[in-house]
Formats: C-alpha cells, sequence, structure tokens
C-alpha cells in the first residue's frame, strides 16, 4: 500500500489530531511542532518564547482511500481559515494555520485547493502553504490527548467529530479516487 504524509496547522494540536483520526482513509497522526526557528522544541517553549512554531499534525493517509484534496476539503471544514494566528480560543502564532508538504508534487494540489477555498470566501484566506522544513513530535503527554482525556480542552465541537466519522471519500472515474476533482 503506497502511503503520503502531509502536515496540517489546525489551531491547538490536540482536536486537530482527534478530528483527523476520524477519517476514512488516515492510518496515523502525530502531533509535534513544524516549521519554526528552534530545534527539538518544549510545549511551554512553543507555547511563551515565540520559537515560529506552528502545532501541527502529522497525517498518514491511503491516497487510495482517501485523495491529498479530499483530505484538504476536510480540514478546512474544522477550521477558520481567514483567522490570522488564532482557532477558537486560542491566540497566538502557534495557532496558525497551515499546509505543510514534504512531496513536490502535493504543492500544486494545495495551491488550487486554496484558491477554491479563497473562491468559497470573501474574506483573505490566511492558510499557509509552504514546504516543511522541520517537524518535531510533541511529548508524549500530548499524543492523543483527547483520548487520554476524553474531558479535555477542544475547539473543534462534537458535531464536527460525527461528521468526520461519518465522511466517506468520494469513489469517481471508475472507483479511483486519486482521481478525484477539487
Amino acid at each position: 500500500m503506497k502511503t503520503e504524509k502531509i502536515y496540517l496547522a489546525g489551531g491547538c494540536f490536540w482536536g486537530a489530531q482527534k478530528y483527523f483520526d476520524c477519517l476514512t482513509g488516515v492510518l496515523e497522526t502525530r502531533v509535534g511542532y513544524a516549521n519554526g526557528r528552534t530545534e527539538n522544541p518544549t510545549y511551554e517553549q512553543v507555547k511563551y518564547q515565540h520559537t515560529g512554531h506552528a502545532e501541527t499534525v502529522e497525517v498518514t493517509f491511503d491516497p487510495a482511500v482517501l485523495s491529498l484534496a479530499e483530505l484538504l476539503e476536510q480540514f478546512y471544514k474544522a477550521i477558520d481559515p481567514t483567522s490570522v494566528n488564532r482557532q477558537g480560543g486560542d491566540v497566538g502564532e502557534q495557532y496558525r494555520t497551515g499546509v505543510y508538504y514534504i512531496e513536490p508534487d502535493q504543492e500544486p494540489v494545495i495551491r488550487a485547493s486554496l484558491a477554491a477555498l479563497q473562491a468559497r470566501n470573501e474574506k483573505e484566506v490566511a492558510v499557509q502553504c509552504r514546504k516543511l522544513e522541520q517537524f518535531f513530535p510533541a511529548e508524549e503527554y500530548h499524543q492523543k490527548y483527547l483520548e487520554k482525556n476524553p474531558g479535555g480542552y477542544c475547539h473543534i465541537g462534537p458535531a464536527l467529530f460525527q461528521s468526520a466519522r461519518e465522511y466517506r471519500p468520494e469513489k469517481k472515474n471508475g472507483g479511483d479516487p486519486r482521481e478525484t476533482t477539487i
């Protein structure tokens, strides 16, 4: 099975990880810090010392089941794409939104998806599209945080988690979801 990875920053990574884990086609997730100015930051450094890192979820997915374009559309449902350095009650550079790619062929898919998102929004879309510079896994207590702490804080509401669990990727053009158009 061929898998792909993409790095998605969507505010607090606790809820974002749980949201992606609900999607059919997502195989694995890991939370961490991406595209900052320091090596191996801690949560406290990211939160209080302006390291430039974004709380990010590394998403490993099966593109034969869930295309990158479909994954991005689901991501946009879980964020306010026009908000700068803020999602829900969380404010700061570490809560910015972004799509960080590692494969060059992912960039045109991301840019086309963001252009389609912008066409649907009156306000300017603030989601970054950048090559992943670095990703440092967060401390173990942050991994699958909401599974370990079901009553923990989350900026994503229960209805969105349910919607993600119910989402089924489309099968087009003879059933190959990789041929899904944006």
